[in-house]
């Protein structure tokens, strides 16, 4: 069956696509700004002497790879209809929202506060579009269409 996905479908996909990609970016400078966020952890720290200081360049590259595989994943199931997948990738990037939150606590350079008031901008974006009524909608019309199909 071909049915025209709402807006509200297409925005999450969309924006969903627009976090993987705000993450490869992340990434990248992560790599390139090491000193400078490394620095950024250790002002204001009494123990950063004593605590061995975060790999945060390894830890952006993996959120980077898991985020992507998943969204991969979830899109897919999201635009086929099933809604357990809105379920799963509203869960997914709340999770990276919370992380987006938790990078903000160190007090990162500005280029990092800038991304990440922008990822969790899109983080919003992607929560709001996934829940809204034309969302909703589309699932259910989808979930009768495939009842129909089954014979239940």
């Amino acid at each position: 069956m071909t049915q025209d996905r709402p807006t509200s479908v297409v925005a999450a996909v969309w924006l969903t696509w627009a976090l993987v990609a705000l993450s490869g970016i992340t990434a990248v400078l992560s790599v390139l700004f090491k000193d400078e966020l490394m620095d950024a952890w250790e002002s204001g720290r009494e123990d950063a002497g004593s605590v061995q200081a975060p790999s945060i360049v390894p830890v952006a590259v993996v959120m980077l790879i898991v985020f992507a595989l998943v969204a991969v994943v979830l899109l897919q199931f999201f635009r086929s209809g099933h809604g357990w997948a809105r379920v799963a990738l509203t869960a997914t990037v709340v999770l990276m929202a919370i992380s987006t939150a938790a990078t903000l606590r160190i007090g990162p350079p500005a280029l990092f506060v800038v991304l990440s008031v922008v990822g969790l901008l899109l983080q919003l974006g992607v929560v709001v579009a996934l829940w809204s009524r034309d969302t909703a909608t589309y699932l259910r019309a989808h979930d009768a269409t495939q009842d129909l199909h089954s014979g239940s």
